[in-house]
């Protein structure tokens, strides 16, 4: 089986630091060469891979301002398109702008949705509807005028997540510091329980940092350490005593989530998204109805038992499964 799988550029695969949607194309391109497929990995040069790398830019255009994004996106996507024939499918990691290619070629492509970034980009997914394979990386995103081949949620490799039956006593944010994923709400919360917080990811929103984070920075009870990279993750996930997901908007999967409860750290979350088909209520972690049931759900942690979250993971949640569903969906499709 030839797959030829299309990561983003905006950061390196698998990335340094942040870098979601490029991180799992990793994870997939990887775990399918060790099933034995012979796999090509578009991505930037500086890409780490045991498949074969084809490479057009020569760095992540989000590292490199001397880099236009618009064309550095056409000459990587056109290039996997003008290879087409040289594969029995191509699985695309790159949002919608690689479907308006789709008509050119006869060979199939899957699409995992990431997430939709604007209702304005339904239209181009509308119009390929049925054309391409359509994958939803929970059942929360699907959106209602698309259909869907399957929903494949995102796995990790639990084995990179050390597993801390004893946490630090310090609560967690990890994630793009930005209003959807709750950083003030999260600042709000360890200051008014009297807990340490550190903060740990890009700073996406300069003037909401500014305003709702960085007041509170004292280096002690609230810090800020900035992107955590892949060899460091796993330490600060695993001595968490919760990991604080107060989303403000209904996220398609949330990495995050899985990886603390891999190292064992329940997690406090909003009932949005796909955060009911992630975290199992009292067992590894808290869904909350409103900010107001965050309080409750610090003083139960002690029900949660840690060894509980690794196993969910473990269970529901590794590459392994991940991409064995990927690669029973891609020869379901060869085959027809």
């Amino acid at each position: 089986m030839r797959i030829a799988i299309l990561s983003p550029i905006a950061w390196r695969t698998p990335p340094r630091h942040y870098g979601p949607w490029e991180q799992v194309a990793s994870w997939i391109a990887e775990g399918l060469v060790e099933l034995g497929a012979a796999v090509t990995l578009y991505a930037t040069a500086d890409s780490k891979t045991a498949a074969r790398l084809r490479a057009v830019a020569p760095r992540p255009y989000a590292e490199d301002e001397s880099l236009d994004p618009k064309v550095w996106e056409s000459l990587h996507i056109s290039a996997l398109f003008e290879e087409a024939e040289q594969y029995d499918l191509i699985h695309n990691h790159y949002d919608f702008l690689p479907l308006t290619y789709t008509q050119l070629v006869r060979t199939p492509v899957v699409t995992t949705i990431h997430g939709f970034s604007s209702p304005q980009i339904v239209p181009v997914y509308r119009k390929y509807n049925r054309r391409v394979h359509y994958v939803s990386i929970s059942d929360s995103d699907r959106h209602p005028e698309l259909d869907y081949s399957a929903t494949i949620h995102h796995g990790i490799p639990v084995e990179e997540f050390p597993f801390h039956s004893e946490p630090e006593g310090y609560l967690l944010f990890f994630g793009r510091i930005h209003p959807d994923k709750g950083a003030a709400e999260a600042v709000e919360l360890a200051r008014r329980v009297g807990r340490p917080l550190i903060m740990a990811g890009i700073i996406q929103d300069r003037p909401y940092f500014e305003r709702t984070v960085a007041p509170y920075l004292d280096g002690e009870k609230i810090t800020y350490i900035g992107p955590v990279g892949p060899t460091e993750k796993g330490a600060l996930l695993g001595g968490a005593a919760a990991l604080l997901h107060l989303i403000n908007f209904d996220e398609p999967f949330g990495l995050s989530v899985v990886e603390a409860m891999a190292c064992g750290t329940p997690v406090i979350a909003h009932r949005r998204g796909s955060m009911p088909e992630l975290i199992r209520h009292g067992e590894t972690g808290f869904l909350l109805e409103g900010p107001g049931e965050a309080p409750a759900a610090l003083g139960d942690l002690t029900e949660i038992h840690r060894r509980d979250c690794r196993t969910h993971v473990e269970n529901n949640f590794s590459v392994k499964v991940m991409v064995q569903r990927y690669f029973e969906l891609y020869r379901q499709i060869i085959n027809k």
